[in-house]
């Protein structure tokens, strides 16, 4: 099962108490306070794992609480911390506060963590209210309560490129042409209800491909599962565009093209500047290849006519999205680059020879300076 979003209550452990104790030895009938502190609350923590691939594992259990701090004790021994409890999620992961709205923190690198509920610190033993008039102290703290909130646990998928298109137009078959992916095929509209991933090998290199849900008129504004499906494109860096050159609805294939431009163009992060390959689907059916003529002269550009029956195409598809993908990174790195602070040593390295020195014990007051 394929899970993209799940609310979860977490709450940080709370802080040991402090402990108020006194020094009692034999000899020493008044050796004064030794209250240990209390030991801090464990914390919950969100971490991007590269094992993960959903949330699913997160349904079962919609509460977490980490564990209480230790209490202190006496002879200044401190209470143990709690540990940590850390919630494995993909990378690409959103965390958001529910009740608030906003963004915690975006996990997109595998490693990125979040603290979304703090542990609280734990209180301070009698020890450390000893004064110069006050040398019996019976004050200590307790422990800080531990942060809670409710978040929510947003999937975006992260993929190199993702296809997209109407349903049925054939983004599942040329996924699992070009990578080893097993994605549900069949010949009915909304086979895929979840995003697949799969890695396509391109010489010495390769990318990861993303088969998303198909779109629908509308999705932009959530008509179906719009919503759903287009924030899994918003990682993409290149779209795939597929056109069936006869859906089964009769409808136009021109039309079903310039339908998904304008959802990616009306969702909340428009979504219609990425890079973009157009692909007419299924050219083993006879008349496929005048749709991909009719469509190339209304959009002025080149549209690829590939099939992932035969795979005729499928070698130039891979190749135009490699190489498209490659600019861009090299593009990210040069702004990068050019947005990195300037460096300046950590050290400073003085040469002696190069100034002229004078002995501070060798320089004669003036007479303003004189006293």
């Amino acid at each position: 099962m394929f899970v993209d979003r799940v609310e979860l209550f977490v709450k940080g452990g709370d802080g040991g108490r402090g402990a108020a104790s006194f020094r009692r030895e034999k000899y020493i009938p008044m050796g004064g306070p030794d209250g240990g502190d209390g030991g801090d609350g464990g914390s919950v923590i969100v971490r991007a794992d590269p094992n993960a691939d959903n949330l699913a594992g997160l349904t079962m259990k919609k509460h977490w609480k980490a564990k209480n701090g230790e209490a202190g004790g006496g002879s200044r021994c401190a209470g143990k911390n709690a540990i940590d409890i850390v919630l494995l999620v993909p990378p690409g992961t959103l965390i958001r506060d529910r009740d608030r709205g906003n963004v915690l923190k975006d996990l997109v690198q595998p490693g990125d963590e979040c603290i979304v509920a703090k542990g609280g610190r734990g209180g301070r033993g009698n020890v450390h209210f000893k004064t110069s008039t006050n040398r019996a102290p019976r004050e200590f703290e307790p422990g800080e309560e531990g942060e809670e909130r409710h978040i929510s646990l947003e999937l975006k998928v992260i993929a190199d490129a993702g296809l997209v298109g109407f349903p049925n137009a054939g983004k599942s078959t040329l996924l699992s042409r070009v990578s080893r992916a097993t994605p549900e095929i069949a010949s009915y509209p909304f086979t895929t209800k979840s995003p697949n991933l799969g890695i396509v090998t391109a010489g010495d290199g390769g990318f990861v491909l993303a088969d998303l849900p198909g779109l629908i008129e509308g999705a932009a504004r959530g008509v179906g599962l719009g919503h759903e499906f287009l924030r899994h494109v918003e990682r993409t860096r290149v779209l795939i565009h597929l056109v069936e050159p006869f859906p089964s609805d009769g409808a136009d294939p021109i039309h079903n093209y310039h339908a998904i431009r304008k959802e990616l163009h009306d969702y909340a992060i428009p979504l219609d500047g990425k890079p973009e390959v157009i692909c007419v689907s299924k050219a083993e059916l006879t008349g496929a290849e005048e749709v991909r003529d009719k469509l190339a002269a209304d959009l002025g550009r080149e549209v690829l006519l590939i099939s992932a029956v035969t795979g005729q195409g499928l070698q130039l598809v891979v190749g135009r999205v490699t190489q498209m993908i490659a600019d861009l990174k090299r593009d990210e790195a040069e702004a990068a680059a050019r947005k990195k602070p300037m460096e300046f040593p950590t050290e400073a390295v003085i040469r002696t020879e190069d100034f002229q020195t004078t002995s501070v014990a060798n320089i004669t007051p003036t007479d303003e300076a004189k006293p």
